[in-house]
């Protein structure tokens, strides 16, 4: 399709970190979201990458606290159009083991919360 926006692929090791994180979590389906890997709980988008970001989906008071952090923002897969609900994670967090999975983790506690998609 000539308007559908082109996206750049996401880094391979960032592709490798995502997929070491979503083996440890067997609660959650793998699938792919905007050509990307994702995560779902319940049919529920819980977290994925996009370009050379990862997103994640958290309640608004969650939500807040992660976008304090230095370099998180709001998901925003086109500019201008942010997604309810999602924000970036700083690189900080990538790249720290404990705190991507904590922030994962109550990523999936809030789906886990959501009502379930057919």
């Amino acid at each position: 399709m000539a308007d559908r926006p082109a996206f750049d692929k996401a880094p391979p090791e960032l592709i490798e970190r995502f997929e070491e994180l979503a083996r440890r979590l067997p609660v959650v389906e793998r699938r792919k979201m905007f050509g990307y890997p994702a995560l779902f709980l319940h049919g529920n988008l819980v977290t994925g990458l996009f370009a050379s970001s990862w997103m994640i989906r958290l309640p608004d008071d969650a939500r807040g606290e992660l976008l304090t952090l230095p370099g998180a923002r709001p998901f925003e897969p086109m500019p201008g159009r942010p997604m309810k609900g999602y924000a970036v994670l700083p690189d900080d967090v990538v790249a720290d083991e404990e705190l991507l999975e904590t922030w994962i983790r109550r990523a999936i506690d809030h789906v886990a919360t959501l009502p379930q998609k057919r």
